[in-house]
């Protein structure tokens, strides 16, 4: 009996042990899963971000540059994903719009300068009906592009220009952290409401697919620390976000210096849209030549002072929509600086400067039908008027690869061109 005992302890230890030695390696195993996510994990991650940005359209129409337009319902957009747009009624119209002070039909209408003319590529095969509004469709390969998930439709961290006299921007080196590049005017000290500016349109060349060359507005308020906001419009080529080198229209917009809030376009819940005849980061035709036809956009972005809400409008006659103030700490009052002008991504490719262009990729000296311009330059005051800036600066980190000339005149108010190549002997 006592033998049995014995044997039968022996055998309730054996177990146990093998019991503890297959424990020990499911739990190494779930472990090293954990560790390595799967790529099932991450197709699943894309697909309820897909899921989330294309809402079912009402309509579709194919662009002849790859793109798919979803004509989406008004009241299903992205922007009302956001808890505290559930039950928000949207504002058809703004209350007030800028008083202005150029007559547009006036400017200069001798100078090649059309830009009437310029159209979205998708406009050609159809166009989205009443009651709903255009959405680029987000493909799996646009998120897979990004290096994850959560940063896909986002700018990277400091890619603010930062003027060397305006507080926190002492460090120069402060400038090229992220390896962004501006050549901008400015204006700040004041009050200021919104900004509108026309710009010529091009396509300029990108070295590398991570790298981008934008034209924009800038409406910025709080420090340049972690707390900035800033609304952002105009034209960029960005063949990481689009998958292409086409010229397209776009916004951008951060109440937390581009760390977890806004994206660009419709990518996240934010701006409202109301327009049914352009989309936010579609293809912009046709674009500037090089000693030729020059195509230009206007975009106006003003803070509608009874609401709150800051507006933006495309052209003469495209009002898009609005991003509401709640978005923002700062802007939910005023900006408190305006800048204008270009941005690249210097990636240092094998060490040396980017040939990423900025603009028209030459020099502002080389004025009209060659350089990139932004004309009739202007701020909105309190009282809702269109004003022309005071006390304009310029800014840029490296004049011999960007840079950035004012001028003003009868016609085109206050200007400026800017831009360059990139890479060049002065530049290497």
């Amino acid at each position: 009996m006592a033998a049995a005992h014995v044997s039968r302890s022996r055998m309730g230890i054996g177990f146990m042990g093998v019991l503890l030695f297959f424990v020990f390696f499911l739990d190494l195993a779930l472990l090293s899963c954990a560790r390595q996510p799967s790529g099932s994990r991450q197709k699943l991650q894309v697909h309820k971000h897909l899921k989330r940005l294309n809402k079912p359209p009402v309509k579709t129409i194919e662009s002849p540059d790859g793109d798919i337009i979803d004509c989406v319902h008004i009241s299903h957009q992205p922007a009302f994903d956001h808890p505290f747009l559930k039950d928000h009624k949207i504002q058809m119209r703004p209350s007030y719009h800028p008083e202005g002070l150029f007559d547009e039909n006036k400017i200069d209408t001798e100078s090649k300068v059309r830009e009437n003319t310029i159209h979205q590529l998708w406009h050609v095969n159809g166009m989205c009906p009443e009651d709903t509004i255009p959405i680029r469709r987000t493909k799996e390969e646009d998120v897979l592009r990004a290096s994850s998930v959560k940063s896909h439709g986002k700018k990277k961290h400091r890619s603010i220009p930062m003027p060397r006299n305006i507080p926190n921007s002492a460090d120069p080196d402060i400038d090229n952290e992220s390896g962004h590049q501006h050549a901008i005017a400015y204006v700040e000290g004041d009050k200021y409401y919104g900004a509108k500016a026309t710009m010529n349109v091009w396509e300029p060349k990108i070295q590398q697919s991570n790298e981008f060359s934008l034209s924009q507005i800038w409406i910025l308020g709080g420090s340049f620390g972690q707390d900035l906001n800033s609304i952002e419009a105009g034209w960029q080529v960005s063949p990481d976000l689009y998958g292409d080198n086409n010229t397209r229209l776009f916004t951008y917009w951060t109440s937390d210096a581009y760390q977890a809030t806004g994206c660009y376009n419709l990518l996240c819940s934010g701006f409202i849209q109301i327009n049914n005849n352009i989309a936010m980061g579609a293809s912009i035709s046709p674009v500037s030549a090089f000693r030729n036809s020059q195509y230009d956009i206007s975009i106006l972005v003003w803070k509608d002072q009874k609401e709150g809400n800051w507006w933006m409008q495309f052209g003469n006659g495209y009002v898009l929509g609005y991003w509401p103030s709640f978005l923002f700490s700062y802007l939910a009052d005023s900006a408190s600086m305006i800048e204008w002008g270009g941005e690249v991504v210097n990636s240092e490719p094998d060490g040396h400067h980017t040939s990423t262009q900025m603009g028209s990729g030459r020099f502002p000296e080389e004025g009209f039908g060659k350089s990139s311009y932004f004309r009739n330059i202007q701020v909105v005051d309190k009282e809702n008027n269109l004003k022309s800036p005071k006390d304009l600066g310029t800014f840029t980190e490296q004049s011999n690869c960007y840079d950035v000339q004012t001028g003003s005149n009868s016609d085109w108010g206050h200007y400026f061109y800017y831009g360059g190549p990139g890479k060049n002997p002065n530049c290497p």
